[in-house]
């Protein structure tokens, strides 16, 4: 049977008129999440990792979530509500500790990582004071794969949970500033704002980061009279910028910073260092040269505090005096607003967690996505972290290279 070359093409120019079946994506595997929420044991941490309306968020997309009772109740969460939300409640932290993710606020202590059976997800915060190296070595011996949630970076190459915190710290510092200065706890008496005719307080914030932005935004809003000092030119006209108005900013000048200090109802310490201790640029002779009743929020307390006469203090006994000045010295600030910062951590997880499954796991977010891969700090039992391996003097590999075996 002989073919004509003609008809042929033909036959194949109509067929190519008829409809066609669509070519579909072929989708990644989805992968089902088992998440497990411990309640905080670290001292006066109110704070929750995922609060009811994000659980219920996962769980309507098929993924599993273990809750230890009474691990919302900081937050002003009961068990109710998760259990309403789908997380099973368990009344056990050993079954908590079952989950292929633990997922927590502050770092866990040796006795919470003993109840971990080995090759999870760890994902918390990370506070080289409180996860000391004994503490490493066990990760490592369990395999487990450790994710500093801190240092999870966005899209834009920010730290969404370090920004989300630092909002918070900075406007709660203010407002705790507003309350200290009236005749609570020894205060003046003096409105943070003024009203017509009243001359508004002075308030003197030192860094011009996410805290102290926010600590501007919010005693700006209140009417005080603002003044800001940073070592970085840069910051402070992207700080003016941000706020979209001209205030007093100046750079760290001895003197001109003395005279603002000695003039100040508030000075708010938001200054911030990448690496060790913050610098002290606040002397004690500074202090004592300030108002009787004016008050300090020293922000970075966490690092060492910024002012000389600091010391830590807790939300049990916040404040002390000291040459007659009010001091606020909690390092943990968020907690003291634990509802709000719990919804923001929910915020930005919730997404992190969904995405987490849509890849099929931890593993393939964690090659996919180089911001949440800049969170790791150990990897199936390998430390990832250059800083942690140069402190605690133990071996480590770069993540990158890990995942060039993946």
């Amino acid at each position: 049977m002989t073919t004509n070359p003609d008809l042929l093409k033909a036959l194949i120019q109509d067929s190519s008129l008829l409809p066609q079946a669509e070519t579909l994506e072929v989708k990644r595997k989805k992968g089902y999440l088992h998440i497990g929420i411990p309640k905080e044991i670290a001292f006066q941490e109110n704070r929750v990792a995922l609060v009811p309306e994000a659980v219920a968020l996962l769980v309507a997309h098929g993924h599993r979530v273990k809750i230890e009772s009474k691990c919302g109740e900081g937050s002003n969460y009961t068990d109710n509500d998760y259990s309403e939300a789908g997380a099973e409640v368990c009344y056990d932290v050993a079954d908590v500790y079952k989950c292929d993710i633990i997922f927590k606020v502050a770092p866990p202590t040796e006795t919470e990582v003993e109840l971990m059976h080995g090759n999870q997800t760890l994902i918390s915060a990370l506070q080289l004071s409180v996860q000391p190296k004994e503490l490493l070595k066990k990760l490592m011996e369990k395999k487990v794969t450790a994710i500093a949630w801190d240092y999870i970076k966005d899209e834009d190459g920010f730290y969404p949970v370090v920004r989300t915190m630092g909002e918070i710290a900075g406007t709660t510092s203010v407002t705790i500033a507003a309350e200290l200065l009236s005749n609570y706890e020894h205060g003046k008496g003096v409105m943070l704002g003024g009203i017509a005719g009243v001359q508004p307080a002075r308030v003197v914030i030192l860094g011009s980061g996410i805290v102290g932005e926010y600590a501007a935004r919010a005693a700006l809003g209140l009417g005080a009279s603002v003044r800001v000092f940073d070592s970085s030119l840069s910051r402070l006209r992207r700080l003016q910028n941000n706020l979209g108005q001209r205030l007093f900013t100046s750079v760290l000048n001895p003197s001109m910073m003395a005279e603002s200090v000695r003039r100040a109802d508030v000075v708010i310490g938001a200054i911030r260092s990448k690496y060790g201790r913050t610098p002290c640029i606040i002397t004690e002779e500074m202090v004592e040269s300030m108002k009787e009743g004016s008050v300090i929020i020293d922000v970075s307390i966490d690092q060492g505090g910024c002012f000389e006469t600091s010391r830590v203090t807790n939300h049990n006994n916040p404040t002390f005096i000291k040459h007659g000045v009010i001091h606020y010295c909690v390092p943990n600030i968020a907690s003291r607003v634990s509802r709000t910062a719990s919804i923001g951590l929910s915020n930005i997880f919730s997404p992190i967690l969904l995405e987490m499954g849509n890849h099929g796991g931890c593993k393939e977010l964690i090659k996919d996505d180089a911001g949440f891969r800049s969170g790791v700090y150990m990897y199936k039992g390998t430390l990832t972290s250059e800083a942690l391996g140069k402190v605690f003097g133990l071996k480590y590999k770069s993540i990158e290279l890990l995942m060039l075996g993946m």
